[in-house]
């Protein structure tokens, strides 16, 4: 297991991918198509694997299904930070970073808890609960029902070593840019809108240098000039690649709710590897849809 501390410089130093999550004929996930799509990936350099997060549908995975994704990950890319997903309630979530831990995982993206909200001191008290029940590093995901204010996130810092980064799904700008001016290097600042790339720029300026990439999962190459151009500050490129591919895969994405995931499995499949279609309630794109991400496409790597 990589050292919490270590994990967080590491992933302050470059893009990271969002594998998606294969299931085959019979809903079951299949671990040789994962290997495969993840032994391809493996010649574009990132800074870390989230495998089983939102884009690898972590919430239709079943906690066991979730540990199997963590060790054939640790199998097809040995030489690579790999975290996972977690979440759902208090004593599941301990249960499944603990899984996670047991399978080698290094680190764990702790996605909301479970359909109700909740004040902030119960938010706080979950956090830190599932920090205590591993030694893995946590990244806290604001996003959904579960948002940490700036304060909230302060005291969690000073109370758990391993909690070493803060990724954002929420738009809120605002506090952002508390929680980076405030914690400063404490952790790791990580952009979480769906389709990241569309937002990059704009969290910047927030202090969020780094970001996840699901788009990584089919145009790895494409993604990572994305990168290059963000980190050296050349928004002239970004806004000539959000142009020619991030707008029109968002003008498909945004065709149905779910696709931010659909089409992502939909541009792997585009790529050769059998990753069946999205477990329900999501839904895969049409035969119109699916052709007109082969269009898009055609001509990246």
């Amino acid at each position: 297991m990589i050292a919490p501390t270590e994990l967080r410089d590491i992933i302050r130093s470059g893009l990271l991918s969002f594998p998606v999550t294969p299931f085959d004929a019979q809903d079951n996930f299949n671990a040789s198509a994962f290997s495969a799509h993840l032994e391809w990936l493996a010649d574009y350099p990132v800074a870390g694997l989230i495998v089983a997060g939102g884009t690898g549908e972590m919430f239709s995975l079943t906690p066991g299904e979730i540990v199997d994704v963590v060790n054939t990950a640790k199998a097809a890319q040995p030489n690579a930070p790999i975290l996972a997903g977690c979440g759902y309630g208090t004593r599941l979530a301990c249960e499944l970073a603990q899984g996670i831990e047991a399978a080698g995982g290094d680190g764990i993206l702790l996605l909301p808890h479970y359909l109700i909200g909740a004040p902030q001191d119960g938010i706080e008290t979950h956090i830190r609960t599932v920090c205590r029940s591993t030694k893995m590093g946590v990244i806290v995901y604001n996003r959904g029902q579960s948002v940490c204010s700036a304060d909230t996130l302060a005291r969690l810092t000073d109370d758990c070593p391993n909690l070493i980064g803060f990724k954002d799904g929420t738009g809120d700008i605002d506090t952002v840019k508390r929680i980076t001016v405030g914690l400063g290097e404490r952790l790791a600042y990580i952009g979480g809108m769906p389709t990241h790339e569309l937002f990059a720029q704009a969290y910047r300026g927030a202090g969020v240098d780094t970001y996840s990439s699901a788009v990584f999962n089919f145009v790895p190459a494409t993604a990572l000039e994305f990168h290059a151009a963000f980190t050296a500050g050349d928004d002239a490129k970004c806004n000539q690649m959000l142009r020619d591919f991030y707008y029109p895969f968002a003008k498909i994405r945004d065709r149905k709710t779910g696709y931010a995931v659909s089409a992502i499995k939909a541009g792997v499949k585009l790529r050769g590897f059998d990753t069946g279609p999205v477990r329900p309630p999501l839904t895969s794109l049409t035969e119109e849809e699916f052709a007109l991400m082969e269009k898009l496409i055609a001509d990246r790597k």
